[in-house]
């Protein structure tokens, strides 16, 4: 699409900058990355009243252009970096007006920075309820910017905001805010000369900044050091006398334009509010039940339509089955591209009811009060008080608990975060724990109330737990950042939420997932399928040869002899195949070949384990029948000894296996788009499978 302006959107979090965002683009939006980093670049396109086409670009949310994480410090490279072609032609500065102290200092940054800009100020409707009355007009007088009074919520300036931006002046016109060249002037000086900076803030950034600016060579990052010596430059000396002055600028504009009344209802509800839902012991307890509750929504109320969505993929493989000729192409499309397209799809409903429901505590205000009361508990162990939720979530589905660490700023915090959440116990386990217990625990109470197999299962989700609080221990001394974990957050009032931006959120999420992650799932799923299908010279011609005699086809029925073609086939198959080459490597955790197949096959998700071990065993019926399964693999015996193959130490070691390791494409997928480095998907497998090996060596060998 072609484009005649680009504009940047900047503002502190809690500002309302992305609802902006949403309601100034529409769906026309699309997410890429930043140039050399792994932040994501969130444009999209408007149409402004003179006709011209503007991309929009939506910056990381940031208190200052002083940056505490990787994404805010996009902010100022994108605004000064003109080697990439990144410098937008304007800069929209969202305000909160009803919070404009704390606002006006990033504003007061970016102005002098000198790209033109206009202020939207946001949540006007709140200020007014406040009592705090703005002269616009002066305020604007006095920045030397057009000022547009808007509310995102309401929908309500946005047309006039347009018209701000369409006839925006291309030439700066801000006022100074603050002598800058009186901070460092030696340093300043000399840096605009020899990096041929032409504005002198732009010159100190890069003295503050330069150990961590990308666009920087080793040698320019090394020369600026070298001045800092040369001038005694102390950054954080220079950075307290800047926000000093700038506070100054900012309370003598603030004197002359904005009165406040005496009360402000809505900050004392939300103060009354607080009271309660932050209450050193009731905050937790309310807590705990509000995830509860979206615990349960996430499987309850994604039943149905999983069920649905299943249903509709077993009749559209079965009129497949009907419509096109046996052979291969058939089968690659009903068993691989079909079977791999359900794989992606039948996740979407977890996935827009986990970002629907935190969509709503983000909107309501309380999303931020729940970091803020477990931040101290949570960094304890190397996490962050956003790392709730994901971790929670977790026990549906990684995938969309994953995507939601998005709100995690910390980088260390966020990557913890990721690396640790497939560890909790999700929905796809829950078949693999219920058909093994299910083969070796006793189904009988134990003081009367709990039942073993419960106990079993409740022990295995209990264990997912402290061993994702254990790994985020160990790695929050192994992952390194130069960032600092601090915590600082605007604690907005309660408001009730958008329900345009919760299904915003909700299609925007369920689309990424399904074309991001869904492309690596089904391109897993058809490799599968001819690893199971495709076999080594003419093994499977010999198979097919040798049933055809009589002693078989007299003797065997039809559906049965289909079957033991079907068990010798896969034995022999590529898959098969490689099921021998690995039963020495597994076999010390009580593994057989069998066995290697299913965790081959249960790669592209978990659950698949049931359905394999259904098709090796030449179960009877469908593999969702799980006393069938059980029946058979009960039954199974150990060739070489004759005793079961599923003992109880076989049984408990496969769970741990399952239980640490990381068998699941979609995750895999997500990891690599939310880090865009295959590196941490790659570390986390392998931390993951030698966790799982360790897990279920012990296991197999104390209880065997």
């Amino acid at each position: 699409m072609k484009t005649n302006i680009r504009v940047a959107l900047v503002g502190n979090p809690n500002t309302g900058k992305s609802t902006l965002f949403n309601i100034l683009t529409g769906l026309n939006q699309k997410i890429g990355n930043f140039p050399g980093v792994t932040v994501d670049k969130k444009t999209g396109f408007c149409t402004l009243p003179d006709g011209r086409t503007a991309e929009i670009i939506d910056l990381p949310g940031t208190y200052s252009i002083y940056p505490k994480s990787k994404d805010e410090s996009i902010v100022f490279s994108v605004l000064a970096d003109k080697s990439k072609g990144m410098v937008p032609d304007l800069v929209v500065v969202i305000l909160d007006a009803s919070n404009l102290k704390r606002n006006l200092l990033l504003y007061t940054q970016v102005a002098d920075l000198k790209i033109p800009v206009v202020v939207a100020l946001n949540m006007v409707d709140v200020s007014d309820k406040a009592g705090i009355k703005i002269n616009i007009d002066l305020f604007a007088k006095k920045l030397g910017v057009p000022v547009v009074p808007i509310s995102a919520r309401k929908n309500t300036g946005i047309d006039k905001l347009k018209s701000a931006i369409a006839f925006a002046n291309s030439v700066p016109l801000q006022q100074d805010t603050i002598d800058i060249e009186s901070i460092a002037p030696g340093i300043i000086a000399q840096i605009k000369g020899e990096m041929q900076v032409e504005n002198p803030y732009i010159a100190l950034q890069l003295a503050h900044q330069h150990e961590t600016l990308s666009y920087l060579s080793a040698a320019e990052s090394d020369r600026i050091e070298q001045l800092e010596r040369e001038h005694s430059f102390h950054s954080q000396k220079a950075q307290a006398t800047e926000t000093i002055a700038r506070y100054n600028f900012i309370n003598d504009l603030l004197y002359d334009t904005v009165k406040k009344a005496e009360t402000a209802h809505d900050e004392t509800i939300s103060n009354k509010i607080d009271k309660i839902l932050t209450h050193k012991v009731f905050g937790f307890v309310i807590f705990f039940a509000i995830l509860l509750f979206i615990f349960q929504a996430i499987f309850s109320w994604s039943e149905y339509p999983m069920s649905l969505i299943e249903n509709l993929f077993i009749w559209l493989q079965a009129g497949a089955a009907k419509i096109l000729p046996a052979g291969p192409l058939s089968s690659l499309i009903i068993d691989g591209v079909l079977a791999g397209l359900s794989g992606v799809l039948v996740f979407i409903p977890q996935i827009a009811i986990l970002f629907a429901l935190i969509s709503i505590l983000e909107d309501t205000g309380y999303m931020s009060r729940v970091t803020f009361m477990m931040d101290k508990v949570m960094r304890k162990v190397g996490l962050n008080g956003k790392s709730v939720v994901p971790l929670i979530g977790g026990f549906a589905c990684a995938v969309p608990s994953i995507m939601s660490t998005r709100t995690i700023e910390n980088w260390k915090d966020r990557m913890i975060t990721i690396m640790v959440t497939p560890l909790v116990a999700c929905s796809a386990r829950l078949p693999v724990y219920t058909l093994l217990i299910s083969l070796v625990v006793p189904n009988r109470n134990v003081w009367w109330i709990f039942n073993m197999k419960g106990l079993a299962l409740t022990a295995m989700y209990v264990l997912s737990i402290f061993s994702a609080i254990i790994v985020a221990f160990v790695m929050k001394f192994i992952l390194k950042a130069r960032e600092r974990g601090y915590f600082i957050m605007e604690l907005p009032v309660y408001r009730m939420p958008r329900w345009k931006n919760v299904i915003f959120t909700m299609y925007d999420r369920s689309k990424t997932f399904v074309l991001q992650a869904g492309k690596v799932i089904i391109a897993v799923s058809v490799i599968l399928w001819v690893m199971k299908s495709y076999g080594p010279g003419d093994r499977f011609a010999q198979i097919d040869k040798q049933y055809a005699q009589p002693q078989y086809t007299k003797t065997m029925t039809p559906d049965s002899l289909s079957k033991v073609i079907a068990s010798e086939k896969l034995e022999n198959s590529y898959a098969g195949v490689f099921g021998h080459v690995i039963e020495p490597v597994i076999k010390p955790l009580g593994f057989d070949w069998k066995i290697g197949i299913a965790l081959i096959s249960s790669f592209a998700a978990r659950e698949v384990f049931v359905g394999t071990m259904a098709t090796i065993y030449s179960v009877e019926g469908d593999a969702d029948k799980m006393q069938s399964v059980q029946q058979k693999m009960h039954e199974a015996k150990n060739p070489q000894t004759g005793e079961p193959v599923f003992t109880l130490a076989v049984a408990f070691s496969l769970m741990m296996f399952y239980a640490f390791a990381m068998q699941c494409a979609s995750t895999v997928a997500v990891v690599y788009r939310e880090t865009k480095d295959w590196r941490w998907p790659a570390a986390q497998f392998a931390y993951m499978t030698a966790l799982a090996y360790t897990a279920s060596f012990i296991v197999y060998h104390w209880l065997k």
